[in-house]
């Protein structure tokens, strides 16, 4: 009896463990222009195998959608996919990425993620940064926020597009979280240590005190 309970309780901690890592992978959907026959597809499913660690690449020529599964504590950007796609000689027409957590990343417009979902609102800010891993930085903030469901971060305009939910959460709590990451918004600065303790690559232009 002893040898069974120890054998059912190792198969669940297993079951457990399998559950832990299949939720533990971000979902990448691109939608891909240019891809015109199985050797496209090969070609760029070769470039994405770069990335160590990706799972279950699909591609379909005849729709351009792409998607693929990728472990979620390795942060893959939306600009790295981006950049990646076109590397491969492709053009991304549209990304969206689905952390582990729920978070959903988009170069789209983030309208129809409020559509239908009470109190869910959509809303622009400014938040400085550089490069990915600003990028990167930023939108793992808003992740950590209770009620935040979609968020995308373009470094040309520096500007946060992030939907959430309205009875839970306010920009000014989104803005306080972002500058305790180490980036600054118009209405709350990183404390100088935090901005010290940033790389090279993400020291930004800091924002003036009016």
């Amino acid at each position: 009896m002893k040898t069974i309970i120890i054998s059912i309780f190792s198969f669940l901690m297993l079951g457990s463990s399998l559950a832990f890592a299949q939720k533990s992978m971000d979902d990448f959907q691109v939608q891909v222009d240019g891809l015109g026959c199985p050797f496209c597809a090969y070609g760029l499913e070769k470039k994405f195998k770069e990335f160590k660690g990706i799972k279950g690449v699909q591609i379909d020529i005849e729709t351009g959608d792409f998607s693929f599964q990728y472990p979620s504590e390795k942060s893959l950007s939306l600009t790295a996919v981006v950049q990646q796609v076109e590397k491969a000689g492709y053009t991304p027409m549209k990304t969206v990425i689905t952390r582990a957590n729920g978070l959903v990343e988009t170069d789209a417009p983030l309208a129809a993620v409020d559509q239908g979902v009470a109190g869910v609102v959509s809303k622009k800010m400014f938040v400085a940064g550089n490069c990915e891993m600003c990028e990167a930085r930023i939108l793992k903030a808003t992740s950590r926020l209770q009620g935040v469901a979609a968020a995308a971060w373009d470094a040309k305009t520096k500007m946060l597009d992030i939907s959430y939910d309205a009875a839970a959460l306010d920009l000014a709590s989104i803005s306080k979280a972002i500058a305790a990451a180490g980036h600054d918004t118009k209405d709350h600065k990183a404390s100088e240590n935090t901005y010290d303790g940033l790389p090279m690559c993400c020291k930004y232009e800091r924002i003036e005190d009016k």
